[in-house]
């Protein structure tokens, strides 16, 4: 639990081009591991879920900072 809210508290700090940056490369990653596990070369499957989590943490702070800088306005 202590690490969730270090790494919530760590993105927080970031701006919406890292943040958007971070989620670039999260996706990548996301899809080699993928691609690992569908060979039966990933022996820690436990990371694709640990990925998605972070992923969606990730875009979870996006839609609120987007939503706070833009306000309803957003089409």
């Amino acid at each position: 639990m202590k690490w969730k809210a270090l790494f919530i508290k760590e993105l927080s700090s970031k701006s919406v081009k890292e943040l958007v940056d971070m989620r670039r490369k999260m996706k990548k990653d996301l899809f080699e591991l993928r691609s690992k596990n569908a060979i039966r070369g990933l022996k820690e499957t436990h990371k694709i879920g640990d990925t998605r989590i972070k992923i969606a943490r990730i875009n979870t702070l996006l839609a609120l900072k987007i939503k706070e800088k833009y306000g309803n306005n957003m089409k």
